[in-house]
């Protein structure tokens, strides 16, 4: 359901309240048709409510229960492109020759398997 940019962007936009179809078209500037395709599947899923005033259609979140998940969803991304970021800026120091800078690593679990055997998860 959000594996697609469009959908993801158009629930972005939404986060801050309801837009008319012309506003969502001219911030995500994909063809008309796309568009429509792409909140037809967001509609049906019941994850966005469409109202229709005249010629104009506004798109809203359904529920509080979406924003919450996007902000989620963006701290989680936001971690790991932080990360990625780190990982990569130590792979350039290491191929200029340099020493990298130890990374921190957050302390694993361990759960025991048997005695005496522990597995990190």
């Amino acid at each position: 359901m959000l594996g697609h940019p469009v959908r993801i962007r158009v629930l972005e936009l939404l986060q801050d309240g309801p837009l008319p179809v012309r506003s969502l078209l001219a911030a995500i500037e994909v063809e008309p048709s796309a568009l429509s395709q792409q909140l037809a599947v967001l509609r049906r899923s019941g994850i966005v409510t469409a109202t229709r005033t005249g010629p104009t259609v506004v798109y809203e979140l359904a529920g509080g229960d979406v924003a919450e998940l996007m902000r989620a969803a963006r701290r989680i991304l936001s971690d790991v492109l932080t990360g990625q970021h780190a990982l990569l800026a130590e792979l350039r120091e290491a191929e200029a020759g340099g020493v990298p800078a130890p990374r921190e690593v957050a302390p694993a679990d361990t759960v025991t398997t048997a005695p005496g055997v522990g597995v990190v998860s």
